[in-house]
C-alpha cells in the first residue's frame, strides 16, 4: 500500500505528500507539488519518489514540461522525473546541480547562473527558490518554512510522524523565527495559501505566517 496522500488543494495544484524522516531520525515528511498550467502542461516541484499512484496522477494533469528541484537539497529524486518525462525541462539551483549524484543529468536552467529573480533566496544556506501561482494565491517552497509535525504526510505511515518532547515547529514557534537565516522576502505577492516540502499545508493566512517567521528581517 503507497504511502503517498494525494490531493488536489486548489484548482489545478496537487500534492504528493509521504512520510520522510531527516537523517534517518527526525520525521519532517516530504511533498512534491504540480500546477496544471493554463496552456494544459504539468509543473512539478519533484520532492518525493515517483511511484505508481504519483505518475498515475501526473499523467492524467497532462503532459509533464517542468521538473523543478526547489532548493540545493532537495534534488534526489531529479532523475527519476527526467528518466520517465526525458522531453521535460529541468530547472534547479547551482547547488543542486553540483550535488546530484547523477553526473549525466542536463539542466535546461540554473538559479544562482541563469538569473538573479526575487524569489532565488541566495542568502538562505539551502539556496531556496519559491514559486507563486497567482489564480490560487498559493506560494510553494521547501526550506524556507516548516509547519510541523506533518500530520497530513504521516497520515497513512504507521508512525505518528511526532518527535518525543517536541510538540511543533511552525510559523509562530519561537524557534522557527529563530533558525531561519533567509534575507530576502518579495512583499509584492499576494498570496493566502503555503505549500511546504514540509509539514501541513497552510491553508489560509499564510502570508501573517510568513511574516511572523521572517519578522526580523522585515
Amino acid at each position: 500500500m503507497s504511502e503517498t496522500v494525494i490531493r488536489e488543494v486548489a484548482k489545478n495544484v496537487w500534492t504528493f505528500s509521504r512520510p520522510f524522516a531527516r537523517f534517518g531520525i527526525f520525521p519532517i515528511g516530504g511533498r512534491s507539488t504540480a500546477i496544471k498550467l493554463q496552456d494544459g502542461n504539468v509543473w512539478i516541484l519533484a520532492s518525493t519518489p515517483l511511484d505508481s499512484q504519483t505518475k498515475s496522477t501526473l499523467d492524467t494533469l497532462g503532459p509533464v514540461r517542468f521538473i523543478v528541484g526547489a532548493d540545493a537539497v532537495h534534488h534526489l529524486y531529479l532523475s527519476e522525473f527526467k528518466r520517465a518525462y526525458p522531453d521535460a525541462k529541468l530547472i534547479a539551483p547551482k547547488d543542486a546541480t553540483e550535488r546530484v549524484q547523477d553526473k549525466s543529468l542536463k539542466f535546461d536552467g540554473v538559479w544562482g547562473v541563469d538569473s538573479r529573480d526575487t524569489n532565488y533566496f541566495s542568502g538562505f544556506k539551502n539556496k531556496d527558490v519559491a514559486f507563486f501561482h497567482p489564480a490560487s494565491k498559493t506560494m510553494i517552497q521547501a526550506d524556507l518554512l516548516f509547519n510541523l509535525p506533518p500530520t497530513e504526510q504521516y497520515s497513512k505511515s504507521k508512525s505518528s510522524g511526532k518527535v518525543p518532547g517536541f510538540s511543533t515547529f511552525g510559523p509562530s514557534s519561537w524557534l522557527h523565527s529563530k533558525v531561519t537565516s533567509a534575507l530576502a522576502v518579495d512583499n509584492a505577492w499576494d498570496f493566502d495559501r503555503i505549500i511546504p516540502c514540509h509539514g501541513d499545508v497552510i491553508e489560509k493566512d499564510g502570508n501573517k505566517a510568513w511574516r511572523e517567521v521572517y519578522k526580523s528581517f522585515l
